[in-house]
């Protein structure tokens, strides 16, 4: 029997392409995505490749596809369910020229919730460096290697993770009003809600989460004033994860060592 298309499975829609439906459609179950299929999975852990936390549309099959395939990369991507212990998915503090606020993570110390964590090797890791920006002095994420215990990342064989990599954005996150880091609620009303919130965002974006999409598609000047907007109007605050950044380490993934692979 063949693997269940992306299409078929209601796992094709890009946020990339849709963005009212960021962070897009997940998996139920951990697959590995091979093109435009799902496949079983044989194992859950990669020891000869990185563990990447998705946090956003990074665990959306048909956008993970979308950049593999722009890059010409048509290796599969093993990705795992776990429950992530310290890691909460909150909205970053950026709007991203895909037409979007995007989600970020912040730390959660106590707070537990299922993600993915996706199995990279050397080649599709740099695609997505790239697509978030991490090489560039001004890019909107640097990647994280998140230590256990500080975050405990459970599979679903009841194999725990020494560690993962995780993309954490630069610019902080949206906070809740109190100073504590908001939650990602979904596209459609966080853009409501931001919207509703400030005049400024509305004389930039529009009234709607369809104008604020429409406006922010490909502006680069529209989205750094919507991102410089965010920090004027004091809605950011830190991560909490900013220091995993800053301390680069070496090592190897999967289950051996503590570390991070190096990065080569």
């Amino acid at each position: 029997m063949a693997a269940p298309s992306l299409e078929a499975l209601g796992l094709a829609e890009a946020p990339r392409d849709h963005p009212l439906l960021y962070p897009g459609a997940w998996p139920t179950r951990s697959v590995l995505l091979d093109g435009d299929r799902l496949r079983p999975l044989d194992r859950l852990v990669h020891e000869d490749r990185a563990p990447v936390l998705a946090i956003g549309s990074n665990a959306s099959p048909g956008q993970l596809r979308h950049k593999m395939a722009e890059s010409g990369i048509a290796s599969p991507v093993p990705m795992v369910r776990a429950r992530v212990t310290g890691v909460g998915v909150g909205v970053s503090a950026h709007v991203s020229r895909m037409g979007y606020v995007s989600a970020s993570p912040f730390h959660a110390p106590g707070s537990t919730r299922e993600l993915f964590v996706i199995w990279l090797d050397a080649e599709q890791l740099a695609v997505v460096d790239a697509s978030e920006g991490v090489p560039l002095r001004n890019g909107n994420y640097g990647r994280a290697w998140l230590p256990s215990p500080e975050v405990r990342v459970e599979l679903e064989d009841g194999v725990t993770l020494p560690g993962v990599h995780s993309y954490v954005n630069r610019h902080g996150v949206l906070h809740d009003g109190t100073g504590l880091p908001r939650t990602h609620p979904g596209q459609r009303e966080l853009l409501t809600e931001l919207l509703v919130g400030s005049a400024r965002l509305r004389e930039l974006f529009g009234v709607t989460p369809e104008e604020f999409v429409t406006r922010a598609r490909a502006d680069r000047g529209r989205c750094e004033a919507g991102t410089r907007l965010f920090a004027e109007e004091r809605r950011v605050t830190e991560s909490g994860l900013e220091q995993y950044v800053r301390v680069q380490q070496t090592g190897s993934p999967g289950t051996g060592s503590s570390l991070p692979p190096p990065l080569t």
